[in-house]
């Protein structure tokens, strides 16, 4: 095979773009993979997921610092800074970027950097002056950004998005965040946590309304405990610039002062100037590209995966759909689509949330009942000194099916995988019953499961 001429060419290194070429080598084919930036693990590594994650770890240590009782006398010594918080997640970053190098040269893949611009439906040139890269299939996998509308100027020092907030050079006493999305929800926790007062807007009336209704209320409540103030069904409407701080204009009337916005009102995908349109294939407003149930594009050769083909972006999808996208290329009969996805939710508490809410059921006029667990009646929850949590197990009041798991409180993202596991299960084999038959180590989280079986059982037996 020619130098420049490869089986796929993989554009895009985060989750769906790794996972693809991973799987494509695996399978013994030439691949190469664009990367836009000169290290790779896309948007994901670099600007969202895990910087994100990981200043929202280091901020949930300082505020146990400061409610331990052990540790309480030490809590005043010295309150750090946001920069000084992000230097840590820095560290995390780069660890992650020397793994994932480390993958793709054990698997042959060749790393390309560049942007990625399509001459044809089989040829890629790297920029304007670049190499010509041909293949027989593509995967794009260009992940997204901050969706930034034309009438706000984020140029501004003191207007910040998800990708600009990361190079904050100081701890602002009071923030606006515009948008009360998920990563909205995220960072007004974040800032919280780190003591800022914050105006959290949201056009909805309720947090995440998507959330089983319960764990949406628990989030509502710990957010203003916190020193987030929640203001629903309210709308930006225009932004004054001043040198020392920003006024936010609501259409309500309401004018909001603060000393930095961070604007977080949706994304877009990373589909621009790469000569998608003019080959036939679909974008939607918001730069998604359209894909039929097999990641494939409308050019049937050129597949796609991740947040840029849009829900339910989240990191852990794309990289199953990256999978899934090279699997109808090379090895169709292993191809499994992804609809059954655990969502992570990373406020402080976090959320993790799997299957069917109440206000769904209900609609659906299916018969359920409702198991609960909270996490100060677990022994472990009592050995940590974990106050706040609370599992909820939803299931079908005949055969006991596991319908929803919703989980609020510390480590929720980790524990909503056990249930996970039984939901999967096909018949029978998916019960409520599985909790009570099963011995889980003790003291750990995990027995929440038994105690949310048995409360819930006891109201159906």
């Amino acid at each position: 095979m020619a130098r420049n001429t490869y089986d796929i060419i993989v554009v895009g290194s985060g989750p769906a773009g790794e996972s693809a070429a991973i799987n494509a080598a695996k399978h013994g084919k030439k691949v190469a993979l664009i990367s836009d930036r000169d290290k790779v693990g896309g948007n994901c590594t670099h600007l969202g997921t895990i910087p994100s994650k990981a200043l929202r770890h280091y901020v949930k240590q300082v505020m146990q610092f400061r409610s331990n009782p052990l540790l309480r006398e030490f809590a005043t010594l010295h309150k750090p800074s946001f920069p000084e918080i992000i230097r840590h997640a820095d560290r995390v970053i780069d660890e992650q970027v020397y793994l994932r190098s480390t993958y793709f040269e054990k698997n042959d893949v060749n790393i390309i950097q560049g942007h990625a611009f399509f001459n044809d439906a089989n040829s890629i040139r790297l920029g304007n002056k670049g190499p010509l890269l041909k293949a027989d299939h593509f995967v794009i996998a260009t992940g997204s950004r901050p969706y930034r509308p034309a009438n706000v100027n984020f140029d501004h020092p003191r207007l910040f998005d998800s990708d600009k907030i990361l190079s904050l050079d100081h701890s602002p006493k009071k923030v606006t965040v515009i948008g009360a999305g998920v990563i909205g929800c995220e960072y007004a926790s974040i800032f919280g946590g780190l003591g800022c007062k914050v105006e959290l807007i949201n056009p909805a009336n309720t947090l995440l309304s998507f959330l089983d209704w319960e764990i949406s209320d628990a989030l509502s409540y710990h957010l203003r405990d916190i020193g987030v103030r929640s203001r629903h069904n309210e709308e930006y409407d225009s932004i004054e610039y001043h040198d020392n701080y920003v006024v936010t204009n609501l259409r309500s009337g309401k004018r909001i002062k603060s000393d930095i916005i961070l604007w977080a009102n949706g994304r877009t995908g990373n589909s621009d100037n790469m000569g998608l349109e003019e080959l036939g294939i679909v974008l939607n407003a918001r730069g998604h590209i359209e894909v039929n149930e097999r990641y494939q594009t409308a050019v049937p050769n050129i597949y796609a995966a991740g947040d840029v083909i849009g829900w339910p972006s989240l990191a852990s999808a794309s990289y199953d759909q990256g999978r899934a996208a090279c699997n109808a290329i090379v090895d169709p009969d292993a191809f499994v689509a992804i609809d059954r996805v655990a969502s992570g939710i990373y406020t402080i508490p976090e959320i993790s949330t799997l299957g069917k809410t109440e206000q769904e059921l209900t609609k659906a006029q299916i018969p359920y009942e409702v198991g609960k667990a909270f996490f100060h009646n677990t022994a472990r929850g009592q050995i940590t000194g974990e106050q706040v949590g609370m599992l909820k197990l939803i299931f079908h009041f005949n055969t006991l099916e596991i319908l929803g798991i919703h989980c609020f409180g510390d480590q929720a993202s980790e524990i909503v995988h056990i249930g996970q596991a039984i939901m999967q299960q096909e018949g029978s084999a998916n019960s409520m019953k599985y909790f009570l038959d099963t011995t889980f180590n003790y003291p750990t989280m995990a027995e929440a499961y038994r105690i949310a079986a048995l409360d819930g059982l006891n109201r159906v037996f």
